[in-house]
């Protein structure tokens, strides 16, 4: 079969951000450290694979986290509508990956039994675990579930061909990564398994974690799935547009063809 084309879309950054949020046990946790929001999107011919959803306006309002663009707004140059996406990769059901699942209202969801047992399960009394979610979304995977249009997975798994998905943990307890065959190789969405380069190459984990051993086995997991280090997309890390080839400035950036030439050297 033919290889998938990947893009990165990005619909919102915080720069009001310090290293301390980014890194546990960092020496320099006062310096700022922006972070950027990405939906992804896989296409192959006729078929099409959204990759988490992004949130809406209305969530932004009440996390007093403003988006630059809604997202049905922000797949627009891509020629897609809603209506359209008929798959949605759910790598995990924090509020800003999983905030517009209602906004799609034709998709099969595809997430971990994990996430679902996690995020509706007696961890969800403590505040600390219960922030990222927010009800509203895990009800709509409910109800998704209960019109028969939710898929899981217990581990690893086929959405499509070439197109898998695979169980990290740690940040939430059934977060997972996608994996994709494209022209330059298997490319690793790693989503939250790895929010910044940095978390990944220095192994120094992200501050908000349900199992700190998951996190860093997770590292290493995210480098047995891509073929080449250089073909491992962090969820969160504004370093992306520097390093892959960019369809629209600080909005698109195209990822199946590969890095651009130096980019890691």
């Amino acid at each position: 079969m033919s290889a998938w084309e990947v893009y990165a879309v990005k619909y919102a950054d915080r720069n009001a951000r310090t290293r301390g949020d980014s890194f546990l046990f960092d020496d320099q946790h006062d310096v700022p450290h922006p972070m950027d929001y990405f939906m992804w999107v896989l296409r192959r011919g006729t078929e099409t694979i959204l990759v988490d959803t992004g949130y809406d306006h209305a969530e932004a309002e009440q996390r007093a986290r403003p988006i630059r663009l809604d997202p049905r707004e922000a797949l627009a140059p891509l020629g897609l509508t809603p209506e359209d996406i008929d798959r949605v990769i759910v790598t995990h059901l924090h509020y800003d990956h999983a905030g517009g699942l209602h906004l799609f209202p034709n998709a099969t969801l595809y997430m971990q039994a994990a996430e679902m047992a996690y995020a509706t399960g007696p961890c969800m009394c403590h505040d600390a675990l219960r922030f990222p979610f927010t009800g509203a979304h895990i009800c709509e995977a409910v109800q998704r579930l209960y019109s028969g249009k939710l898929v899981f997975f217990e581990g690893d798994g086929e959405v499509a061909e070439g197109v898998t998905v695979h169980q990290i943990g740690g940040h939430s307890r059934g977060l997972q990564a996608v994996r994709v065959r494209t022209e330059a190789g298997w490319l690793c969405l790693a989503s939250d398994a790895a929010h910044f380069y940095e978390n990944l190459w220095s192994r120094k984990p992200f501050p908000l974690v349900v199992d700190l051993e998951d996190m860093l086995r997770g590292f290493t997991r995210l480098e047995t799935l891509a073929s080449d280090r250089g073909l491992i997309v962090p969820g969160h890390d504004p370093l992306v547009f520097s390093y892959f080839p960019v369809l629209e400035p600080d909005r698109i950036l195209r990822l199946d063809r590969g890095p651009s030439p130096g980019a890691f050297d």
